[in-house]
C-alpha cells in the first residue's frame, strides 16, 4: 500500500460520510449510522494497511496525523450523533474532514520506514490517537460556540449549551488521557514524565484553559458569551500545541519533540 492510493479511499469514504450526513437531516437515523460507519471502515482500512507497508504506525509527519485527524472527525460525529441525536454533527465532521483530506491530496508528504528511537515507544501511538480524538471533538465544541456567538440571534438555550458542554467534556477526557499516555511515553523515551518542554508547557496551558471553561461554566453567575469567547480562546491556544509551536524559535532550538 502506497500514499498514492490514498485518494481512492477518500473519495469512497467522504461519498458514504456525505449520504449519512444527508440522511441524519432527513431523521433517517438507521441510513445515518450505517453509512457512515461503512466510511470509517473504509478509511480506517487504508491506516491499517498504510501501517503494515510502512511498519511502523503512520503518526509521524503532519500529514500522516491530519490523516487521523480526519478519520477521528466523522468518528468523533457520529458517537456524539449517536448519542445526543444533533443533526448538525455528521455534516461539521464531514466538511472538516474533506478539508483535511485535501490538504494531504494537494501537499502530500513523503511517508518512510524511518522512525527515530524517541518515536518506538509503545506509548507513543496511543499518545497520538487519543489526543486526535480530543482535538476532532473540542473542534466540534468549537464549531457550537461559533454559531452562538455569531450566528444565533435569540436567547441561546440551556439545551444548546448542554451540547457545547457535553463535547468540552468529552474532548477534555480524552486529552487528559492522552497527556497521561504522553508522560508514559517521555518516561520510556527521554528518562522523566514531564520536563517543561515548549511542546508540554503548551499542552498543560490548553487543557488547563478547557478545565477553567469547565469551572467557569459552574459558577452560579457565569456569563454565557464570554464562557464562549473562552472556548474559542482555549481552541487557538489548541492550535499552537498541535502546530503552531513548530514555528516558535525557543521551540526548534529546544524541543524533544522536534523529530526533524
Amino acid at each position: 500500500m502506497s500514499w498514492q492510493e490514498f485518494i481512492y479511499f477518500a473519495i469512497i469514504s467522504m461519498l458514504f460520510w456525505a449520504f449519512g450526513a444527508f440522511a441524519a437531516w432527513r431523521n433517517k437515523e438507521s441510513a445515518a449510522t450505517i453509512s457512515t460507519w461503512i466510511g470509517l471502515l473504509v478509511f480506517f482500512a487504508f491506516i491499517v494497511m498504510m501501517w503494515i507497508s510502512l511498519e511502523r504506525p503512520p503518526l509521524r509527519t503532519m500529514g500522516e496525523t491530519r490523516l487521523w485527524y480526519s478519520f477521528f472527525l466523522p468518528l468523533a460525529g457520529i458517537i456524539v450523533y449517536s448519542r445526543w441525536k444533533y443533526k448538525w454533527i455528521l455534516t461539521f465532521s464531514t466538511v472538516l474532514s474533506l478539508v483535511f483530506i485535501c490538504v494531504n491530496l494537494f501537499k502530500p508528504e513523503i511517508h518512510d520506514k524511518t522512525l527515530m528511537p524517541a518515536l518506538q515507544s509503545p506509548w507513543f501511538a496511543p499518545h497520538v490517537i487519543v489526543y486526535m480524538f480530543a482535538y476532532a471533538v473540542l473542534g466540534a465544541a468549537t464549531v457550537m460556540a461559533l454559531y452562538l456567538l455569531f450566528f444565533r440571534k435569540d436567547e441561546i438555550s440551556n439545551e444548546e449549551f448542554a451540547i457545547t458542554d457535553n463535547l468540552v467534556s468529552v474532548g477534555l477526557s480524552f486529552m487528559t488521557f492522552g497527556m497521561l499516555f504522553g508522560a508514559l511515553w517521555a518516561k520510556e523515551a527521554w528518562g522523566h514524565y514531564w520536563g517543561w518542554d515548549p511542546k508540554e508547557t503548551w499542552a498543560a496551558i490548553t487543557w488547563l484553559s478547557y478545565l477553567v471553561y469547565i469551572h467557569y461554566r459552574r459558577l452560579p453567575n457565569h456569563n454565557d458569551r464570554l464562557s464562549l469567547w473562552m472556548l474559542l480562546i482555549a481552541f487557538i491556544l489548541l492550535q499552537m500545541c498541535w502546530w503552531g509551536i513548530n514555528y516558535l524559535p525557543s521551540a526548534q532550538a529546544t524541543s524533544e519533540h522536534t523529530y526533524s
